[in-house]
């Protein structure tokens, strides 16, 4: 068996925040954004599939794993995010990069692909969504998600992990994921700061950022749309996604759920590298 890819964390300040990424191998930069309650260690197995061919960077975004868990929301507002995430890029000496991101962090990489075109290359969004198109909706899921933040700040973080793990958009990792799976995810939700969760739910949530439905078309790198058969909602978003995207590939990843890139690992890692690679030879 191969040893496992060795990576290099580095915590960097951006203007008083400060951010983790690991980052490991060799090769073109690809960003990677992981989902809610999530971290970078997400990203493991694709790391492995990865590094021999292009500089995987895993950030903790704003809220999560290592990085800062602010009290003050500006932080987490999504604009800011953003702007904070390219620099990041940049100081770890990288003008642009391929960003894939999951759920929250696909929703990130959208928007980084909007606003910050300069630091993008290429976007592989899983479970992703441009946002919320009416301002009733937009408003309903902001006092949803303050219901939310509320309850983890009342309950605390294991009663939230709790409800968190019961709601539907998780039911087929009953069957996808192992008990022993299911719990490493319980674990490190239970890691996480109830500080920065309650931040991201009402800085970073659907309702909160802007949507970005009316300028997909204006995305002028590759795009990659995935998400799991069994995940309805997202697939449905992913394809109506896919109707206003230039340059455009769209596969979904058959028995899996919301999470596909962690019960249908194999399947999802190749359809990464897939792409990747035929950017790199397109932009090569």
């Amino acid at each position: 068996m191969a040893a496992p890819i060795a990576s290099t964390g580095h915590d960097v300040d951006i203007d008083g925040l400060n951010l983790h990424a690991e980052v490991a191998g060799n090769g073109p930069p690809v960003v990677l954004i992981h989902g809610f309650t999530g971290t970078g260690a997400s990203w493991r197995s694709l790391v492995e599939v990865l590094a021999p061919d292009f500089t995987t960077i895993a950030v903790d975004l704003v809220g999560h794993g290592r990085s800062g868990c602010p009290v003050a929301l500006d932080r987490y507002q999504m604009r800011r995010a953003v702007d904070d995430l390219a620099a990041l890029l940049r100081v770890l000496g990288h003008e642009r990069a391929a960003w894939l991101g999951y759920s929250l962090g696909g929703r990130v990489a959208l928007q980084v692909a909007v606003h910050r075109p300069d630091v993008v290359s290429a976007l592989f969004l899983e479970g992703a969504t441009p946002g919320l198109a009416t301002a009733e909706e937009r408003e309903a899921r902001v006092a949803a998600d303050e219901v939310l933040a509320q309850r983890l700040e009342r309950e605390g973080l294991e009663a939230f992990v709790d409800f968190w793990q019961s709601i539907a958009l998780w039911d087929s990792q009953q069957r996808t994921l192992s008990a022993d799976q299911r719990a490493a995810l319980r674990r490190g939700r239970l890691a996480q700061n109830p500080v920065g969760l309650a931040g991201s739910l009402r800085g970073m949530g659907t309702g909160s950022q802007e949507w970005v439905g009316d300028r997909l078309g204006g995305i002028g790198v590759p795009v990659h749309l995935t998400a799991g058969t069994l995940d309805t909602k997202f697939s449905v978003i992913a394809r109506e996604m896919a109707e206003a995207i230039p340059d455009i590939t769209m596969r979904l990843i058959e028995d899996a759920g919301h999470a596909a890139h962690l019960e249908r690992p194999d399947a999802f890692n190749a359809m990464v590298r897939e792409f990747l690679v035929g950017v790199r030879e397109r932009q090569s």
